[in-house]
């Protein structure tokens, strides 16, 4: 079982822990998707978009029809959420141009602190 963290976290500490990685050969902790700051976290992953991705979660690649008729929605409204999806690399495409999101679950880590 596979599970994406998707979590918010500046660049320079991404940076930072890919350069251990690299040089002392610390474990990973399994795929992850950053976002640099709460804002661009939730820009990108509106509601609608969580509804595809609770859809894709777990399945093998589908067609945009496919995604569209999981989810609920119109086939143009899914085109341009898959394509916002698309964009940061939280869904990637196949060769022949299916959507996939291929992973068996999503764990979200933030911290939320006072000004």
């Amino acid at each position: 079982m596979t599970i994406v963290t998707i979590d918010v976290r500046p660049p320079e500490n991404t940076l930072t822990d890919l350069a251990q990685v690299c040089t002392i050969g610390q474990p990973d902790t399994g795929p992850r998707i950053s976002f640099a700051i709460p804002a661009l976290l939730w820009q990108v992953l509106t509601a609608r978009r969580w509804d595809l991705l609770k859809a894709l979660t777990g399945q093998t690649p589908m067609s945009l029809r496919e995604v569209a008729r999981r989810a609920g929605c119109d086939v143009k409204a899914v085109h341009g959420d898959v394509h916002a999806l698309l964009r940061p690399g939280v869904l990637t495409k196949t060769a022949q141009g299916k959507i996939v999101f291929p992973y068996d679950g999503i764990h979200i880590d933030f911290t939320l602190r006072a000004a």
